[in-house]
């Protein structure tokens, strides 16, 4: 792939004095003072100046999607923590190592041969990584053993989750998001609850008592054994304030329900991760056996499963990874990122690590033309604190992956601002509705405290493709405002026609508003 040349800061000055007398979109970099801004220049500092930077770190690069031609770089070479927009380093990366037609599976093994309906030995559940599989999925292979003659297992269930390794967590993830889902354990045997796909977690569901003062009714979706839930939750009168906590004990499976649910209030949902995934799925596989008929005399165990032997008795297999990619980057879900990455380990290395799969990534941006020596990647999702990238190597990698032949995909599957429709919209559905920028921009959102980041694609008003990458950190009152208000001003823009200046909200962001779409499954 031949990737556009950067132009250099001599270069920029020289295109931007000769097109700004005949258009407006062009802009000088950073630290070059002998170009007059043009208008586009002049709108983006003023948003820029905005006192919610004050103290704090922005970078923003604008270019043209077609040339590469810069047309606005603030801080572009700055390293900044990039939250979600790691993703978009993860996908492409998946896109081209797997390829959009790579499937995930399932299979269930025995070693033993079958009298009379009756396996004796083990029966083994491998996982492969898919972060796809539902409950449906496993009564599925369920319903394939007890196709294959299987009544009665003499042996254990054993879970193999050995084609990735056993490190759960991502390096420097925060211990106290480790019970909510966007931070679950990975693992390649695991379970989503939902058609979200959250793997590694499962849903509580609550529901008021008949009267006030009776304990909240609680049930597990889907059942399990493998979550003990404790409540002293109660219902409350109606009207009152719902005080519900549902939170995991770290290090087990123990979930702690307290507070109280108001009289006649609706199904209440909460989702928690899991401790160990791989029994969840088993014991969820298990439950399935049983309603098909498939006694297991044994335990459930964790084990790899003696390849060299087995023999399948079923598969399941999963999306393809070109369709994965839209639950991923609309909803921004960690865990398919952190997946994905160990999966690229373990087909392009033998080895489904994080280390592997993030040297498979690395290696991709620097074929497209990132200057990787530049940046650093310790995670697939971006939820580690360590990740950093700058907002020129993320312009790169935007420009870099139109050429790709999976491009319309990937492409297709990035939010879409202002779209309500949260399978199109994705975290941005709630955002530039009404502007020039709804149903313009596609482009990958990053939320963690501190840090907000918006990255994509924009037409201006005359048709103009452009990129641009926007990284906010280290600020006390979210600038969030800001960067839909760049995004509304690139959208508006017209060479021949300027558009008056987008001023972005004051309006003081509460948490919601901050986490809205990647942290709250509400929004």
């Amino acid at each position: 792939m031949k990737f556009l040349p950067k132009v250099s800061p001599r270069g920029v000055v020289a295109v931007a004095a000769a097109l700004a007398a005949t258009a407006g979109l062009v802009g000088q970099t950073a630290g070059s003072p002998a170009a007059a801004p043009t208008g586009l220049q002049q709108q983006l500092d003023t948003l820029l100046a905005d006192a919610r930077f004050q103290g704090s770190q922005v970078g923003l690069v604008v270019r043209d999607a077609t040339t590469g031609e810069t047309l606005y770089d603030r801080a572009g070479g700055t390293r900044l923590l990039p939250a979600s927009n790691t993703k978009l380093f993860s996908s492409t990366a998946a896109m081209h190592t797997l390829g959009p037609d790579y499937r995930f599976h399932t299979d269930v093994l025995a070693t033993a041969p079958v009298r009379g309906g009756q396996l004796d030995g083990n029966l083994y559940l491998k996982g492969y990584g898919d972060p796809t599989a539902l409950e449906s999925d496993y009564v599925a292979l369920a319903k394939q053993v007890a196709q294959s003659g299987v009544r009665r297992i003499d042996g254990d269930l054993v879970a193999d989750d050995t084609y990735f390794d056993h490190v759960r967590l991502g390096d420097s993830w925060a211990w106290d998001d480790e019970p909510f889902y966007y931070s679950a354990q990975i693992s390649a045997l695991t379970l989503a609850p939902d058609t979200d796909y959250d793997s590694g977690t499962a849903i509580v569901e609550s529901r008021p008592g008949s009267t006030v003062g009776a304990p909240v009714s609680l049930k597990l979706v889907p059942a399990n054994s493998v979550l003990k839930l404790v409540s002293t939750a109660t219902t409350g009168a109606a009207g009152s304030a719902n005080t519900l906590t549902i939170e995991r004990d770290h290090g087990t499976n123990v979930v702690r329900v307290t507070g109280s649910v108001p009289a006649g209030s609706s199904v209440g949902t909460e989702w928690v991760t899991v401790w160990e995934p791989e029994v969840y799925a088993a014991d969820v596989f298990r439950r399935a056996l049983a309603a098909q008929g498939v006694r297991v005399d044994g335990r459930i165990k964790v084990a790899a499963t003696p390849v060299a032997s087995a023999r399948r008795l079923a598969r399941d297999e999963s999306m393809t990874v070109g369709e994965l990619m839209s639950p991923f980057l609309k909803l921004s879900n960690n865990m398919h990122a952190e997946t994905l990455v160990k999966a690229m380990g373990a087909v392009a290395e033998a080895d489904g690590s994080w280390s592997a799969g993030l040297g498979v990534v690395t290696d991709y941006a620097r074929s497209v033309g990132v200057d990787t020596s530049k940046i650093r990647l310790s995670d697939g999702s971006g939820l580690s604190r360590k990740v950093n990238v700058t907002a020129q190597s993320v312009t790169d990698l935007l420009i870099a992956a139109q050429k790709e032949p999976w491009f319309p995909q990937w492409y297709a599957a990035l939010p879409i601002a202002g779209n309500p429709d949260r399978t199109i919209g994705g975290t941005l559905r709630s955002r530039m509705a009404g502007t020039p920028a709804a149903n313009n921009v596609h482009a990958k959102t990053g939320s963690l405290t501190g840090v907000t980041a918006l990255s994509g694609y924009v037409s201006t008003k005359d048709g103009r493709k452009l990129v641009f990458s926007m990284i906010s950190n280290n600020y006390l009152t979210s600038p969030r405002s800001v960067e839909d208000a760049v995004a509304v001003t690139l959208a508006s823009w017209s060479d021949t026609a300027p558009p008056a200046a987008v001023a972005p909200s004051t309006k003081r962001a509460t948490v919601a508003d901050e986490t809205c779409g990647e942290w709250v499954k509400a929004c």
